[in-house]
Formats: C-alpha cells, structure tokens, sequence
C-alpha cells in the first residue's frame, strides 16, 4: 500500500473508528431510560459497521464472504434506526412501538438471503431484483418516513419568520447526514466505492463540529449579554416547556436526588443555559424550585394513595435526601407539615 492509499485508508476508517467508540459511550455510560440514546448508539453502530465493510472491501477484495455479508446486515438496519432515533427525539411524549419487530424481521431477512446465497453477496431475489437494490429501497423508505416526522422542521428552513432550536438543528443535520451517505453508497458506479467512506468521515466530523461551534457561540453569547437581551421564541417555549413537562411528569426525573439542571438539558439537548432562562422567564421560578414542586406533588399523591406508608420513605421516594429537607420543602410548598397533611387526608 502506497502513502496515497494509506491516507485514502486513514482519512475512510477514521469517521469509523470514532463512531464505534461513541455508539459505545451510548450504549454503555450515558446509557437511561431515555429510548434516544439507545437509537442514537445503535445507529452510530450500523453505519459504523457498514461503512467498515466497504473500507476494507476496497482495499482488500478478498475480504471473506461472512464480513461482506455482516456489512449488509448493518446497512439494512441503517433506516429503522435513523427513523426510530429521529420519533424518540422530537416525539417525546409518544410511545416507541414496534421497534423490535422492525429490527428482527429485517435482520432475519437479511441472514436468511445470506444463508440462502453463501456465494455471493449481491444474488438476484424475487425474481430479477437485486439484493443489493432491495436494501437500499428498503434504507430510503426508512429515510422517506423520517422526513415525514420532521416535515414541521423541515418547512422551518422554508419561513423566514421561523427560526431553528437548538433540537430542529440537530434532527436535521442526522436526517441530511443520512440522506448524504445513502446517496453516496447509491452513486458509486459514477464515482467510487470509497466515496461513501469518504463522505460517512467528513459528515460525522462536520456534524460535531457544528455542533460545537453552534454551543460554544451560544455559550460566549450569553455570557456577553443578559436573558432579557434574547428572549425565547414563544413557539420554541412551548416546545421546551412540553417537553420538560413529559420529563418530569411521565418519567418523574425528580425522583433523583443528585438531579442537576445540567442531567435535565442534556436530556432535552439544549444547553443549560438555555434550560434555566426557559424556567425563569417563562414559568417565572428557579430550577431548584420547580423540582422542589414535583417532589411535594408526589409526596401528597403517595400520602393519599397509602395510608400506611412512613413518611421518611415518602420523601427518599420523592427524590428528597434528607427528612429534614423533605419537612421544610413540603411544609414551604403547602403551609403544612407532613404529619398533618397525612392527618387530614385520613
């Protein structure tokens, strides 16, 4: 191998590498309830697999038939996870259904033509169908149906009275990233198979470095000025509000008694910044304070439900880490003590 096709090799298997290594940062340390982060992993994984198969088929043709084959099981999947990440991460409040049936009918699918097929990787099935075309229909639908979930944002970039968060920026640079790599992968014959390496590398590079730049400016802005000098769009607002609604009513985030504003940003994929203004401006209150109102809320719903129950364990459950915070916070909130409350409901 020459020094250009030790560069082509470097610059093809470095989005590769680093993609591996986050889809396992997903998958293992910010691992949560939270679907998203699942998808996000095991989508970084299915490209990053995918993507490996074509980088050392193109430098070895006589890579073996089963890790062609494993590369072709990755890019089926490619699709339903993009579109399952995309559903998760701007539909927060719905319930992810069927995900699994969609990843096992396909992957079955996809072993069984190998199995079918040991001699080669592109066979003609149903008929005068390549297997090769078959996926890729299949990878465009699931981007097809992507689009149609993000069609709000999509028409965003459309109005000029419309302005993009900090969430409709980063659906769109996954959906577009995707969009990209397939229709490299689908022009090959044009250009060449290396291409879509080439392309997966510079959009997983160019994607997080936007996105960091697009937080440090944030970052370095509000530092410069203050909240009042950059209001939230109302839209924005109701979006965040909503969906700060679901993480704490539905999922009862505030059942953690370590929970920082930061955890809750990071699950909203906004900055923290951000968070706090939407919570002082627009529901007129601190963090400290909001969370401090779920808690009590579901310390009352757990004193009305059992009677029985010890109100020590009421407030470890609430997210309190102290009954002495738990009896100051909730006699702040409702005027009364624990004790009382729990008296006057039996």
């Amino acid at each position: 191998m020459n020094i250009s096709n030790e560069l082509l090799f470097f610059f093809s298997a470095l989005g590769v590498f680093n993609a591996l290594l986050i889809s396992f940062y997903f998958f293992f340390v910010k691992k949560s309830n939270n679907n998203s982060n699942f998808f996000f992993g095991f989508l970084l994984l299915m490209l990053a697999i995918r993507v490996g198969k074509s980088v050392f088929y193109y430098f070895n043709d006589d890579l073996a038939q089963i890790f062609i084959k494993v590369g072709l099981v990755a890019c089926i999947l490619i699709g339903p996870a993009l579109y399952f990440y995309i559903k998760s991460t701007v539909r927060q409040d719905a319930k992810i259904r069927f995900w699994k049936l969609h990843f096992l009918l396909l992957a079955t699918l996809s072993i069984s033509v190998g199995v079918l097929y040991p001699e080669t990787h592109d066979p003609l099935v149903l008929g005068k169908l390549h297997w090769m075309t078959i996926i890729y229909t299949i990878w465009i639908f699931y981007i097809i149906a992507t689009g149609w979930v993000i069609r709000q944002t999509i028409g965003k970039i459309f109005k000029r009275n419309e302005k993009l968060s900090s969430l409709d920026f980063w659906v769109l640079s996954v959906f577009l990233g995707n969009l990209i790599i397939w229709i490299a992968y689908k022009t090959v014959s044009y250009t060449s198979y290396i291409v879509g390496a080439l392309s997966f590398s510079f959009i997983f590079y160019l994607l997080f470095l936007l996105i960091h730049f697009r937080k440090t400016k944030s970052a370095i802005f509000d530092k410069s000025f203050k909240y009042s000098n950059k209001k939230i769009e109302p839209a924005e607002a109701e979006s965040l509000s909503e969906q700060l609604n679901y993480l704490l009513d539905k999922e009862k985030l505030f059942t953690d008694a370590n929970l920082k504003l930061s955890d809750v940003a990071s699950r909203m994929n906004i900055l923290p910044h951000t968070l706090s203004q939407l919570i002082n401006d627009n529901l007129g209150k601190s963090f400290t304070t909001l969370i401090n109102e779920y808690r009590v809320k579901e310390a009352q719903h757990l004193i009305e439900s059992n009677a029985n129950i010890k109100l020590e364990a009421v407030g470890y459950d609430c997210g309190f880490n102290s009954k002495s915070t738990f009896y100051s916070v909730f006699k702040k909130v409702t005027s009364t003590t624990p004790a009382k409350y729990k008296e006057s409901i039996s």
